[in-house]
This record gives C-alpha cells, structure tokens and sequence, in this order.
C-alpha cells in the first residue's frame, strides 16, 4: 500500500517527473499500473500496464490531455486511448472474470490481473509504478503511489485505457442482458441495476460474493 501523501502536493496534471527520476538512474523501461472493475457487482476486473517511451521527450505534450480516468468523460477517453496505444513503448491488458473473483476474492483477484498484466508485455519493466496498491512477487521494483493515477503520467495513461477496455466490454455484455442496464451502470451498483438483480436475479456475469445481501435491500 502506498505511503500517506499530502494532496496539497497533486500536480494539476499527471506528469513524468517520477518517471524521468527512474530514467536518469538508468531505468528506461518504466511501466504504469493500473485497474478498472474493483468495486462493481458485475463483468471482469480489468488490469492495464503502460510502458512510455524515455527517449521521446515530446510525449508529455503528445499526451497532455490524459488525466486519471476518473476525471475523463467516456468521449475524452475513447479519443486518448487509441493515441496511448499508438505511443506506448508497450502496453497490455489483462482481465479476471466475475467467477474467478468470486473464487478467489477481490485481493487475490486484485494482484493477480497486475501480474497476468506485467507478464503480457512484451518488454520486461525495469521498475513498475502502481496507483495505491504494493503488489508482492512481481520480481520487478516497483512504487506505489497514493494518488497516482493523478501523479504519473504512466499510471494515468494504464488508467485511461482500463476504464476505456473494461466500459466497452460492458457495452457488448449489455446486448445479452439488456434488463440489467449494463450499458448504462458498467456493471456497477446503480438502482436500477440493483432492482433488475431483485427482480431477475444473477446472471454468469454478476459476482455473487458482491452481490449478497442485495436481496434483503429494499429499493422499491
């Protein structure tokens, strides 16, 4: 888990301040981590590693408009996601199903789509930052960073293109089950959502550890 941070300290942007300190120690080869999924009752966790180029020193202006995701409308996020994957030294998406969250837990679920993530890029990573979460037996340095998908630009650009992923994999779920408004929710726990679960029930993509007690909750 990452050290406490002062907020007083978040840059307006993310920047490559942290990556450029690696690169001038002679680690050029920084990936950025970062997840989208965590919280919600239903669909895949997804795990995005981002690998900028240290020897293009244009890239913070390329990217400028890359902000956490969290911060991006859907449009700004479908316009930035393709234009990180172009610029990317590497990148790779990695995914947990709900059945094997539901197997295995969210925090087990959690470091393993970091590890499946690592591992699917094709370059090996000289060092890792991670937004929060410290993720063990990696075999690779790493930094976690409270705040971090709003400090490194590496980690935000990971950030983009899990939300961008992860929402257009929901969008196709949701022409299968089209009373549980996953276009709209993403698979989180709106009400309407919660009062298709009540009424319908669970389908195979919903994570049945998230989804208990939603039954005894009255949102009628």
């Amino acid at each position: 888990m990452a050290k406490r941070f002062d907020p007083a300290n978040i840059p307006p942007w993310p920047t490559l301040d942290l990556e450029g300190q690696l690169w001038a120690d002679g680690k050029a080869r920084v990936a950025g981590l970062d997840e989208a999924g965590r919280g919600a009752l239903a669909g895949p966790l997804c795990g995005v590693a981002v690998v900028l180029p240290a020897d293009d020193p244009d890239i913070p202006l390329k990217l400028f408009e890359v902000r956490d995701s969290k911060q991006l409308s859907a449009f700004d996020r479908e316009k930035l996601a393709p234009l990180i994957r172009e610029l990317a030294l590497d990148f790779s998406i990695a995914w947990i199903e709900a059945a094997e969250i539901d197997a295995i837990g969210m925090a087990r679920a959690g470091r393993k789509v970091f590890h499946l993530a690592v591992d699917s890029l094709r370059v090996k990573p000289d060092h890792i930052l991670i937004d929060y979460f410290a993720v063990p037996k990696l075999n690779t340095p790493q930094t976690s960073l409270t705040k971090g998908d709003q400090r490194s630009l590496s980690i935000a650009c990971a950030s983009v293109l899990a939300k961008q992923a992860r929402d257009a994999r929901m969008i196709d779920l949701a022409e299968k089950y089209p009373a549980y408004f996953i276009a709209e929710n993403k698979g989180y726990g709106s009400p309407d959502h919660i009062k298709a679960i009540q009424k319908l029930g669970l389908t195979d993509i919903h994570r049945k550890s998230f989804c208990e007690g939603l039954f005894q909750l009255s949102l009628f």
